[in-house]
This record gives structure tokens, sequence and C-alpha cells, in this order.
């Protein structure tokens, strides 16, 4: 029997993980408590997702654990112990704004939580190959200090800038920069995680993502832009865009893209391997265009207001350079753009909302 164990596995990219190492003839076991609806409201609540992973996926077993449950940690990974052939690690409290209103509760989940997996993995399973979950929130603001250019939707970097033609890639400094505790705390896990390559040796692989999204995200105002957005078309809710004139950049990589990446590595692990990944040139809108598509695909404009005050922390253009794991793993491809992701996030908001 080979077990995966996948941390937040009722959230967007933790289900399915689920589902799709399910499909490759994995035992899954999930740990999942749904702080995110403790995070943002029961909107937000990944209780749906979590049931509905019970019914399609034979054998799966979840576990209702708070991962900076130590003692919890060990009885669940004790049931399996022998068997463990990979722990995908998703959980987190993944907001910057929410951050700064509990700093505790976000380190504790982030960077305690991540410990206490990593050290339990070197104890009960130390063959296991670990997978990580970071942001491109490790580097802070730096993105903001490219040389930034205007266009009539969205900012880009100037031409002659060497992120133009694929996007910023892993050789970007995480010092001297405004991460948001956010930031902080999974750049502190980020860290430890590939501490534990280096140091122990362990089969590790952080994922520096830039937006992961989907239809199986429970999207927030706080966290899970395209999915709110979204629902915001669908339900004639106003939507609030906060700072850069609306133009600010972000790519967009599908959950099913980015977990058939955790597969890759999990078939050939490296140790302490570090990627940016996202949608990169491939995949990536403003929030003006993301807008403009969400009104088009729901068949109606949307009810906007502009705020001058941006996010502490927020990037203004992040495309990331995808390059490093595509040399590694050469066999992935995106299946997903932008206007695919939204449209399949609209048909499964039509079964929710």
């Amino acid at each position: 029997m080979s077990v995966v164990i996948v941390t937040g596995s009722g959230g967007l990219v933790g289900a399915e993980t689920v589902r799709q190492f399910s499909r490759a003839g994995h035992t899954v076991a999930g740990v999942d408590n749904d702080l995110r609806a403790y995070f943002f409201g029961p909107d937000a609540s990944t209780k749906w997702a979590a049931e509905r992973l019970a019914e399609e996926c034979p054998g799966y077993r979840h576990h209702n654990a708070d991962i900076r449950d130590l003692d919890a940690l060990d009885r669940i990974f004790g049931e399996y112990a022998g068997d463990i052939a990979a722990v995908v690690h998703t959980a987190a409290q993944p907001s910057h704004d929410w951050a700064a209103k509990e700093p505790f509760t976000d380190f504790s989940v982030n960077a305690t939580g991540t410990l206490n997996l990593l050290e339990t993995v070197r104890l009960r399973a130390p063959e296991a190959v670990f997978i990580f979950t970071s942001t491109n929130k490790v580097y802070g603001d730096t993105p903001n200090r490219l040389p930034l250019v205007e266009l009539e939707t969205r900012w880009e970097v100037d031409p002659s800038h060497p992120y133009a033609a694929h996007g910023i890639d892993e050789t970007m400094s995480i010092d001297q920069t405004k991460h948001s505790l956010f930031g902080a705390s999974k750049v502190a896990a980020d860290v430890l995680v590939q501490e534990y390559g280096r140091y122990f040796g362990m089969k590790t692989a952080v994922f520096r993502g830039g937006c992961l999204t989907g239809p199986g995200h429970s999207g927030a105002e706080l966290h899970g832009f395209l999915a709110y957005l979204m629902r915001c078309a669908m339900t004639g809710q106003q939507y609030r865009i906060f700072g850069y004139k609306g133009k600010q950049v972000r790519d967009n990589i599908h959950a099913a893209d980015l977990v058939r990446c955790f597969l890759e590595v999990a078939r050939a692990p490296r140790a302490g391997a570090v990627y940016n990944i996202g949608g990169g040139r491939h995949s990536n809108c403003s929030m003006q265009e993301a807008i403009t598509l969400c009104g088009e695909i729901a068949g109606k404009p949307m009810d906007t207001v502009y705020l001058d005050d941006n996010r502490i922390g927020d990037h203004i253009w992040w495309i990331s350079d995808t390059r490093r794991f595509q040399s590694d793993y050469p066999g992935w491809r995106y299946q997903y753009d932008v206007r695919g992701i939204l449209e399949e996030i609209h048909a499964g908001l039509q079964t929710r909302i």
C-alpha cells in the first residue's frame, strides 16, 4: 500500500491533490479541520469539498486534525508508518491581510505547523517525498521595484528587463523587503522545507505559487482572487478594487496543472528543490482584464468600486518564470489558460450559489 498524506485536503489545491493521487493508484489520507471558515467566514468553508472527496475517491480517509497539534500528527503518521510515499502540505493561513489581525495564529499555522510536519516525516517516514506549497509573497514587495510601464489595461515590466520575456525567477532576493506578516511566516516555512532537504537529505520540494485557482476554490475577498471575482459577477455583489488603477497583474495557474507538477516530483524527487510556479506568460491577467472576462462569461457587467489604497505588500506585477521546473520535468505542460480557468469556475459556481 502506497499512502499519500495531504494537509489542507478540503482546500483548492489539497482537494485536487487528493483526486489526482487517488486516480494514480495511491491511498490518500487527508488532514483538514476547516480553519478556512474561521479565517474568512462560513462562505469560505471547505466542508463541502471534503464531503465530496469521500464520494469521489474510494479509500480516501479524512482526519479532522490541526497541523499545530503535534500529538495528533504523530498518531496519524503512526497509523500509516512504513507505507507513506509522499506528504503534500497545502494547509495554510493564506491571506496577508488576515495575518495582521492574528499574528500568532498566522505564524503558528504557517511556520510551526510546517515544522511539526517536517519533523514528524523525518522521524516517521524519512524516505517520503515532502512537497510544500509556498508563495511568491516570500519575495515581499521587491517585485514592485521593477521598472514598470503603464499600458491601457495593465502594468508591464519594461521590455528591456531580463524578466520581460519569461517572468520572475528564483534568484530574486527574499531579503530587505516588506513581506507582510503572512509573507514572513511563509518565508520561515519555505526555508525550513529547504533545510530539511539540504541538512537531513530529505526529498523536499518548495513551490512558490502565484495565484492558484480553479473551480474548487471557496473564494473570499481576502483570498481567492478569480473565484471570488466570478462569484461577484454571478451574484451582482459589488467587487472592491484596491489601488494600482486596477491594472495589477497576476499569473494564474489551475490547481489541476499545479498538482500535475506534484505528481512529477513524487515520481522523480530531488532534495531541497525550489520552484516558482504559476501561469507564467501562458496564463496571466490584470484586474481590469479579469473583470472584463468575468462579465463576458457571466453575461452581465460587474458592479465594481475603486479604492485608492492598495493592500500592504501587494504586488503590482507578478508573472512566474517556470523554466526551472520545466527544465527538471520536461514532460509537464499547461492545460489551462485564464479564460479556461474562469469558464470552469463559472460552471462550478452554478451548482453552489
